[in-house]
């Protein structure tokens, strides 16, 4: 094994050209490109994720012993979840404490007696284990409550992959991707239909590993559903889309049991979906894992295990836990008392606890005398709320640490899926965790912590695999349901956008077109001071005062302004995090870039800022016009855009090109529609009223006019699923062709303003009925409309 650590850093030395640090941002790169992050909590942002360049290496021989003690250790949780649910007869037979059970918050009595479908508590297990010193496998702790850290160990391997180039196949790594094929499988086999409809339940985009789920639920082709999207009705669970509810077979929830259904579990979840217990109860769902399984994640568990599996299984552990004693029993509890500066003291279930300053383990050894005489007077009261464990001494592996090779002590968090015929499978890899001055115990990455590819590597060469595994599928031309909430997501997204871009327009035009430095309280001219007055009603400047450029300045970058451009790529990018499933890494990366630095005083930087977002606009336009399929949340995506366009286009008419407008105005209309070629191609005269209004408002060739809009809008409309079995057509669908014929019917020379604001509140109306009928705002008397 050396041999090959050797091999591995010579290679990453000559792609590195002797500076590990190149290396390092190489992969920081990739991790970037793949849109990997995170967030610690408490944080606002995400985080880039900190994936290190050096993989961890495990040769096939130890890496079989590390599947063997999975393996059955993920068949004990099994067999004890199964008795704590069902006839409890560990603890009737005196095996396991009664206040094991009841005193952990993960335990949940009204699933007791309530079977999931084929027997099966657990379809998915993770271990965090740690090597001693001597080279000894331990386990660290157990976790079936939310399987955080698989997307990253998928996500790492695509990162290092790419930055790394054939190196991973070179060393005869074991692919991960028959495991998640496998894991697919699994939960599909627990499903009562033959082809089942699986979503995997996230809390939202503000939950500390969203972009992993979202990355997941895209890699193995699962329904990304939040509490919102979901309803249950008769039994059965739906999931609210614009063609109606649609039946959900199996939920890969990523929420802890409590938030699951405030009727059942915590009546204080918002983010839960009532009645999911009772579909649950009736057999039709599956649910992975099983609402309750958490129990056995308590830290008091641990110290039963041992004894739990030559009762249950009739052997020792292959892999033994971290050395555990429980305070419930008093022996245990002197020990941990008389040891203390031994060992590590932490809350038993995992909850706040008196004596100790958090719920993750202290080193007792930290202690001074009034802290211990606290937390011994504290255990005398309720001694079953504590654990004492041995202090965890890790073995180190090599990273890159300020430009240099560094070792540095390691977790690894290994996954264990039931594969289509219920047997466990370990994937040959997993997520290795360097700790940086963290709680290396802890679930979640800590601050200063690291991450690095596990590499399981075989003698011979590794046959090449995907996720398609052996099958082939069934060829499709769909592309698949869209929840109700992405459509709204999607909508909004262009609407953002567009509405980010007008005021790039606007501002390029104040500082293109202006003469005077100080516009003071009497503006340089007419249509300057209506272009400033148009920033101040859509919320970019909070008044006319000051110079062009502390106007532009702000209109750009003053995120306190709800209408500056800083705070509407802001919301898109919020609105964006809850489209990461269905959006390529380009437009993430595209959307999150920072705004270009620009000077006030300097009108030139202005203008470059300017066009440089105007670029940016126009780049994600062009991914999303070349790279989307064409399916319904493209046509939410674009009928979003056009609808902002036709808007503005209104309110842009009615401000500049009304009966009195000058030919400063017209030729600010011209520009900030970008007609301006258009005109000039067919008009040799400078710019008129009538052709002016006819080309920006009429003319059904010119993408930027409102006609054009109006048909993409029917169109779109048009292309939508309906929900009426009479042929009729649906208030969107009604409204968009009036509004098409609304205007077909009108020319420039006979336009008025009165048309023009009958157009936009045509818009308006238009809008509100997409979202009444698409989006989630009428849930009660819709989703009776949808069932029917």
């Amino acid at each position: 094994m050396a041999a090959r650590w050797r091999a591995m850093l010579e290679r990453l030395s000559i792609q590195a050209q002797g500076d590990p640090a190149i290396l390092a941002d190489h992969v920081a790169r990739q991790a970037i490109d793949l849109g990997m992050a995170f967030r610690h909590t408490g944080d606002e942002e995400e985080r880039s994720w900190p994936l290190g360049p050096v993989p961890l290496l495990v040769d096939a021989a130890e890496w079989a012993h590390i599947e063997r003690g999975l393996i059955q250790r993920a068949d004990l949780l099994e067999r004890v979840v199964s008795d704590v649910y069902s006839t409890q007869a560990l603890v009737r037979d005196g095996k396991l404490p009664a206040s094991i059970i009841t005193g952990s918050p993960h335990y949940w009595r009204v699933m007791t007696g309530t079977p999931p479908p084929r027997g099966h508590h657990l379809h998915f297990y993770a271990a965090d284990i740690g090597r001693g010193p001597t080279g000894e496998w331990r386990v660290l702790a157990d976790r079936v409550r939310t399987p955080v850290g698989v997307g990253y160990a998928l996500e790492n391997r695509l990162a290092l992959s790419r930055a790394t180039g054939d190196m991973l196949g070179a060393m005869n790594t074991r692919r991960l991707a028959p495991f998640f094929d496998e894991l697919r499988r699994g939960l599909a086999a627990d499903c009562t239909r033959a082809d089942p409809r699986i979503g995997l339940l996230t809390p939202g985009r503000f939950n500390q590993s969203y972009a992993e789920q979202a990355h997941l639920a895209r890699y193995l082709g699962l329904l990304l559903v939040e509490g919102d999207d979901l309803i249950v009705s008769d039994g059965r669970l739906f999931v609210r889309t614009i063609q109606g509810l649609k039946r959900i077979d199996g939920l890969w929830r990523w929420m802890d049991s409590r938030f699951l259904d405030p009727l059942a579990f915590d009546g204080q979840s918002r983010i839960g979906v009532p009645d999911l217990y009772d579909a649950c109860a009736r057999g039709g769902l599956m649910v992975s894992n099983w609402p309750g399984a958490g129990v056995i994640e308590s830290r008091a568990f641990a110290a039963f295990l041992p004894q739990l599996a030559q009762a249950m299984l009739g052997t020792d552990l292959i892999l033994p836990n971290i050395a555990t004693w429980w305070c419930g029993q008093p022996r245990e509890c002197d020990h941990v008392q008389a040891q203390i500066d031994n060992l590590v003291v932490g809350s038993a279930f995992d909850q706040p606890v008196a004596g100790l300053p958090h719920t993750h383990f202290t080193p007792g050894s930290s202690l001074d005398r009034d802290q211990r005489a606290a937390l011994f007077d504290a255990m005398a009261r309720r001694p079953m709320d504590y654990v004492g464990q041995e202090v965890v001494k890790l073995s180190t592996t090599p990273a890159i640490i300020d430009g240099q090779l560094t070792p540095l002590p390691f977790t690894l968090r290994i996954f264990v899926a039931r594969d289509a015929t219920g047997r466990w499978r370990v994937m040959p890899g997993g997520f290795t965790r360097l700790a940086g001055h963290g709680d290396i115990r802890a679930a979640l990455m800590g601050r200063g912590d690291m991450s690095a590819d596990l590499c399981v590597v075989d003698s011979s060469p590794v046959p090449p695999d995907s996720l398609l595994g052996g099958g082939t599928p069934a060829i499709r031309r769909v592309g698949g349901m869209l929840p109700a909430k992405a459509a709204d997501n999607l909508y909004w997204l262009g609407r953002y956008i567009e509405r980010a871009e007008m005021t790039l327009r606007l501002i390029r035009a104040i500082v293109g077109g202006s003469i005077e430095a100080d516009l003071g309280p009497s503006l340089a001219s007419p249509t300057m001071a209506r272009l400033v007055d148009q920033l101040v009603l859509w919320g970019a400047v909070p008044g006319r005062a000051g110079t062009v450029g502390a106007l532009c300045a702000t209109a750009l970058g003053d995120a306190r302004q709800s209408g500056s451009v800083r705070a509407l790529m802001a919301t898109v990018a919020n609105i964006g995090e809850g489209l990461r499933d269905r959006q390529s890494s380009d437009v993430w990366r595209l959307v999150r870039l920072p705004l270009p630095g620009f000077d006030p005083a300097v009108t030139e930087t202005l203008l470059d800022a300017s066009a440089r977002l105007i670029e940016r606009m126009s780049a994600l336009s062009g991914l999303a016009a070349e790279n989307m399929g064409r399916t319904e949340g493209w046509r939410f995506h674009d009928m979003g855009r056009r609808m902002e366009r036709a808007v503005n286009g209104c309110r842009l008419i009615a401000l500049f090109g009304g009966d009195d407008a000058s030919a400063d105005d017209l030729m600010v209309l011209l520009d900030l529609m970008d007609s301006q070629i258009s005109y000039r191609t067919r008009y040799l005269t400078g710019p008129a009223l009538p052709p002016v209004r006819d080309l920006v408002a009429l003319e059904p060739h010119n993408p930027r006019a409102i006609a054009w809009q109006a048909l993409r809008l029917a169109d779109h409309v048009a292309a939508l699923p309906t929900l009426r079995a009479d042929g009729m057509p649906e208030e969107p669908r009604r409204l968009a062709e009036a509004l098409a014929a609304r205007l077909a019917s009108l020319t420039g020379d006979r336009l008025t303003m009165t048309d023009i604001a009958d157009v936009e509140n045509r818009l308006l109306r238009l809008s509100d009925a997409i979202g009444q009928r698409y989006f989630l705002q009428l849930h009660k008397t819709q989703d009776a409309d949808m069932l029917s």
